[in-house]
C-alpha cells in the first residue's frame, strides 16, 4: 500500500474494575461531559474537542504498582496533565479522589493514583 489510510486517534481506553466509578473521577478531575455511558463503558469528551478518555470495566483487572518491582503489576500507559499551579492541582485532584504517590521522581511533576491504581502526573 501506498498511501498512509487516514488514521485519528479519537479515544484513549482505561481498563478499570468499574467503568463507571473511574470515569467519575476523571469526570470531576478534568470538567469533562460524559459522551457515552453504558454500564461496562463510559466515554468522557474532551472540553477543547481533542481526543476523549474512555473506561471500560474488566473483571479481571489487576491494579498496576508504582513505581513497579521486578513481578509487580507494570502500569501500560500513563495520563500527563499540563496545570499552571502544581500544588493547587495536586490538592484540588486528592479533593476529587486522588492519593499522591510515594515515590515522586521529579521537582516539576506530581505523580498521582487515580481510585483504579492508574498513575496519572500533573505537571507545569
Amino acid at each position: 500500500m501506498d498511501e498512509r489510510p487516514r488514521l485519528t486517534l479519537t479515544t484513549t481506553v482505561l481498563d478499570a474494575p468499574d467503568a463507571r466509578e473511574l470515569a467519575g473521577f476523571y469526570e470531576r478531575l478534568l470538567g469533562w461531559s460524559r459522551d457515552e455511558d453504558e454500564p461496562d463503558w463510559v466515554v468522557l469528551a474532551a472540553t477543547d474537542g481533542g481526543a476523549g478518555l474512555a473506561f471500560q470495566t474488566e473483571p479481571a483487572y489487576v491494579r498496576p504498582v508504582w513505581p513497579a518491582g521486578p513481578g509487580d503489576p507494570q502500569m501500560m500507559a500513563h495520563l500527563d496533565i499540563k496545570v499552571d499551579d502544581l500544588d493547587a492541582a495536586s490538592a484540588y485532584a486528592v479533593s476529587v479522589g486522588a492519593t499522591v504517590a510515594d515515590f515522586q521522581p521529579q521537582d516539576d511533576v506530581r505523580v498521582h493514583l487515580d481510585p483504579a491504581g492508574h498513575p496519572f502526573c500533573l505537571y507545569l
